[in-house]
């Protein structure tokens, strides 16, 4: 951990506490003999510095580097830049192959070239400060000094940014940094779908849109992992109604309003099975006719409906997923493994059997 000391911060406090004597004549006489000796000395320096550079080609004089922007000197090239040193620290994991920030921080110094990295482990107690802090979700992840408030690309990015004390975290998730690792999981809380034991060994999280036809597809696959691994396992359903499917967010509504019922299971196989005879509609007819079809209370289940009661809770699952950078679906968690798109029954039984035998 590396601690930054406050220059300013002593003499201050020091200067508060102590009488200073008056300033005689004599006295003002002997500084101002001090600051010709400095500035003499400092003028000497410079041309010392200028004579060196002449005779053996090293060393710059401050004078000379003011009329120049790039510098060579023994191999190699110094570049002067009008923006201020800028500190990184890469929140990582050395055990973690696909954690490595290398490429991305020379893609970062095109656009940012004075930056200066430090690489920080995550499951060290400043790497844990930092993740809690800004709630950071995966890793690398990229905490900025409070220098790079003034450069560019902050004056173009500062919406991706989040501050706490001097420190800007970089939100890795919105602006497409992909993640290595998830250094934490989406909630899991009472109010939630969810099916299997809670506190099972592996828990799995899927975000899913009842009009996407690749969540359909997962859903049958996440069937068949339930039916052949019981308690063994957890399941756990969020609502991400993508934006370009109109009839998302209602179904997504008619949903939830099954699920006060306890008949979420039942009515999510059927949105999914129904999809191309609901997915065109302009309102919410066919939702509440499935709702008679399996036995729901109608009355309960249109006002629900009507009422739009679990949109908060639908936005809430949203903002979570965005959290994660999570911009389309299906995006399933297992455990603390990431999956996108329809996976298949043998590459989610691939990724439970080790968990469940640790």
């Amino acid at each position: 951990m590396t601690e930054d000391l406050n220059q300013n911060s002593a003499p201050e406090s020091i200067e508060s506490s102590v009488e200073s004597e008056p300033t005689t004549p004599e006295k003002k006489i002997k500084n101002l003999q001090a600051i010709v000796i400095v500035m003499i000395a400092l003028f000497l320096g410079s041309l010392a510095v200028d004579f060196v550079q002449l005779i053996r080609g090293e060393g710059f004089s401050v004078a000379k580097l003011r009329q120049t922007d790039a510098v060579e000197t023994a191999g190699k090239t110094w570049v002067a830049y009008s923006e201020p040193l800028v500190k990184v620290q890469v929140i990582t994991d050395d055990n973690c192959d696909t954690c490595n920030a290398d490429d991305l921080l020379m893609g970062l110094r095109r656009i940012m070239p004075t930056v200066v990295a430090s690489k920080v482990q995550y499951n060290s107690s400043e790497g844990q400060k930092m993740i809690q802090d800004f709630k950071i979700k995966t890793i690398p992840a990229f905490v900025f000094s409070q220098s790079v408030e003034k450069t560019d690309f902050f004056s173009k990015a500062e919406n991706f940014f989040a501050k706490k004390d001097n420190l800007y975290y970089l939100n890795g998730g919105e602006v497409g940094i992909p993640a290595g690792k998830y250094v934490s999981l989406p909630s899991i809380t009472g109010d939630d779908i969810s099916v299997g034991r809670t506190d099972a060994k592996v828990q799995l999280v899927v975000f899913s849109d009842f009009q996407c036809p690749f969540c359909q597809a997962l859903h049958e696959t996440v069937k068949k992992v339930v039916a052949q691994y019981g308690d063994q396992i957890g399941l756990t359903f969020k609502n991400l109604p993508l934006s370009f499917h109109p009839q998302a967010e209602n179904a997504a509504l008619a949903g939830e309003c099954a699920n006060e019922q306890g008949k979420f299971w039942d009515y999510a196989n059927k949105l999914f099975a129904s999809q191309s005879d609901w997915g065109n509609t302009k309102d919410t007819k066919k939702f509440k006719q499935y709702a008679v079809q399996l036995k729901l209370n109608a009355a309960q289940f249109n006002k629900c409906l009507d009422d739009k009661r679990y949109l908060d809770r639908i936005e809430a699952s949203k903002k979570e997923a965005d959290s994660f950078g999570i911009t389309g679906t299906p995006a399933i968690f297992v455990g603390d493994q990431f999956r996108g798109g329809a996976v298949k029954f043998e590459d989610l039984k691939a990724i439970i059997d080790p968990q469940l035998a640790k």
